[in-house]
């Protein structure tokens, strides 16, 4: 029978201890008994009926005893006796028919065990020159589909290699298997947390970076095929149907895990590595990268996920622009404003979610695609495009909603950017637009400062008519007036309310350049009039109120500490009074009363301004006269 065959009785393990990652293999268990119960006879005689039995007769039981014996083997520490078996001349017959069966608890074992790690890799090389691709690639699929979330990575490096060689042997449909396989594997990675920081990624405690980068050589020969292809000008169906899927694998590397990874072209880290590869696949499988991002050329494969595509192309976009891989490739031949209409799509894809690795691209994206854009250049009419619309007001959600400091501070700079490059008229509208959308006190407070320096630019150069004529008013009326009239929240609008009193004052000291404008001064007179008469009224209101709710407030500390004293005396326990259950979530009375006396201090302040814009208003009426 040979030695092979009767070790592999003597040296089957006891199954109730063995330990297998792989859900596939742990049901082996339940056949242990089996099996170790055989005898040397009964082996020889199992082994020596396949050998004579051909291979379209063989039933299933016997490929799963085939799988149980190997198992059986690697888990009693002999990989180096099934190695020798794999092997054996006389035993290639078997081998081609079920050796297919030994993958699952050969990767298993080389996933597992260090020690037998030579062994295991040399009985699949074994394997794969002479078991039929197809049952290679059968059992390959399976076992990836049940790979363990432990054991990720681990088992795809340990089947990449393989996995590379038996689709290079398929002479037929391999472009549809390359797709699966790609496919299988990158859906088993999406499992795995992508590093954030730099620490995580140098320690890669989870393998997601060395299998990108395997990834990318697995890719290499299929990609040096589809450029052999195209020299020769002998592009065929399958040449394309490749095509599709190397680029359906770019589009999902973009989304996971480069989307959510942090790249810096200063510090050439592993993800950032794995970038270049990608951004250099696409132009050589022929993929222009302007048509990617500007011309929408994934029409021509419909099967692809739209929210992946966008996804993709975003990241793609901030890859070029930001990181700018590969930027030397890129025409030049489109202008900054074009290629800020073109990202917009992108940016406001970005802007949209609320991941931070997401915001971080889309704000980074957003200000190097303005950057380049002169000054004061962008049209008003690229405000009635859709893109245009979504993008500040996604924006303005981060100024307002974000809990991150820094995406603010970095929201708040592009904000601002973008506002500079528009025109004149762009401005005038896109001031109009947030005072009527934005409903955020901040945000408006923002705005009414631009329009501020907007009309002092214009009083300067005495050549705008947006800020220093009567297109003016219709901004001012959105500027000056309260949302609730007399019953506003005046601390809640406070940043607008002060902001809108110092622009009042402004204007009135500007007065000679206003008038200067028929009409307009009459009818900045009458916004202000009205504008302030209801101030006064709201300013009123409000200062009543908290007066009255300090006055009681004071009322019920007094009444409250009596109550204590007497509580103390008639107890005679010296000790903090304790705060009702229904009262632990509410304020102080401490706090509550400081809230209130700020609140007072506020009024103050706007009625002083109120009464410096009157004396500023007399002074120059006075000197009229």
């Amino acid at each position: 029978m040979g030695n092979m065959e009767i070790n592999m009785k003597w040296h089957f393990p006891n199954y109730t201890t063995g330990h297998y990652r792989n859900p596939s293999i742990t049901g082996l268990a339940v056949r242990a008994e089996e099996i170790l119960t055989m005898n040397e006879d009964k082996v020889y005689e199992i082994i020596q009926r396949w050998r004579d039995t051909p291979e379209e007769d063989l039933k299933p039981e016997d490929y799963q005893r085939f799988k149980d014996i190997g198992a059986a083997c690697l888990s009693g520490g002999d990989s180096e006796q099934l190695l020798k078996f794999v092997q054996d001349e006389k035993n290639q017959g078997i081998v081609k028919s079920m050796g297919c069966g030994l993958l699952a608890p050969l990767v298993d074992e080389v996933v597992r065990n260090e020690k037998s790690h030579d062994h295991c890799q040399a009985a699949i090389t074994q394997l794969i020159k002479i078991c039929s691709p197809r049952n290679l690639l059968e059992s390959i699929f399976e076992l990836t589909e049940a790979i363990d979330p432990g054991a990720i990575s681990d088992t795809t490096l340990a089947i990449l290699p393989h996995l590379q060689r038996v689709l290079l042997q398929l002479n037929e449909n391999q472009a549809a298997c390359v797709g699966l396989a790609l496919s299988a594997l990158q859906k088993q990675l999406s499992r795995l947390p992508v590093p954030y920081t730099q620490q995580q990624e140098e320690a890669d405690e989870h393998g997601l970076c060395r299998c990108c980068i395997a990834l990318a050589v697995f890719t290499e020969p299929f990609i040096e095929r589809l450029k052999k292809m195209d020299e020769k000008c002998k592009s065929t169906t399958e040449d394309d149907e490749l095509k599709a899927e190397i680029l359906k694998f770019c589009m999902r590397s973009l989304k996971e895990p480069l989307l959510e990874a942090e790249l810096n072209q200063d510090r050439k880290s592993t993800l950032w590595l794995f970038a270049v590869e990608i951004m250099v696949i696409l132009p050589a499988i022929k993929e222009s990268l302007s048509g990617l991002l500007f011309f929408s050329s994934l029409r021509k494969f419909p099967i692809m996920d739209t929210s992946l595509t966008k996804d993709s192309i975003a990241c793609l976009a901030y890859l070029l622009f930001v990181q700018l891989i590969t930027i030397d490739s890129f025409p030049a031949v489109f202008n900054p404003v074009f290629v800020l209409q073109c990202n917009m799509e992108h940016i406001n894809q970005l802007l949209s979610s609320k991941k931070e690795s997401y915001l971080l691209k889309a704000l980074a994206l957003f200000a190097k695609s303005l950057e380049k854009v002169e000054d004061n250049s962008l049209p008003v009419g690229l405000l009635d495009l859709m893109s245009f619309y979504n993008a500040p007001q996604n924006l303005r959600q981060v100024l307002t909603d974000c809990p991150i400091k820094h995406l603010r501070e970095s929201g708040l700079k592009v904000f601002q950017l973008f506002i500079n490059k528009l025109d004149a008229e762009g401005k005038h509208k896109f001031f109009r637009c947030m005072l009527k959308t934005s409903h955020h006190a901040g945000i408006d407070s923002y705005i009414v400062k631009n329009i501020r320096d907007q009309i002092q630019l214009s009083i300067k150069c005495n050549a705008n008519k947006w800020f220093l004529g009567m297109e003016l008013l219709p901004l001012l009326e959105l500027v000056l007036s309260l949302p609730q009239g007399a019953e506003t929240d005046l601390l809640t609008n406070m940043d607008k309310i002060m902001e809108s009193l110092n622009l009042l004052r402004y204007l009135v000291m500007q007065d000679k350049e206003l008038r200067s404008n028929p009409g307009l001064w009459e009818e900045l007179s009458r916004i202000k009039d009205e504008y302030l008469k209801m101030l006064r009224v709201c300013i009123s209101m409000s200062r009543a109120y908290y007066s009255a709710e300090m006055k009681a407030l004071k009322e019920d500390q007094k009444l409250k500490a009596k109550e204590a004293r007497e509580h103390a005396r008639s107890t005679r326990l010296v000790k903090a009074i304790t705060v009702k259950p229904d009262k632990v979530d509410h304020m102080s009375p401490e706090v509550q009363y400081q809230v209130l006396q700020s609140a007072l201090v506020t009024f103050d302040l706007m009625e002083s301004l109120i009464v410096r814009i009157d004396e500023i208003t007399e002074e120059k009426l006075g000197k009229l006269h």
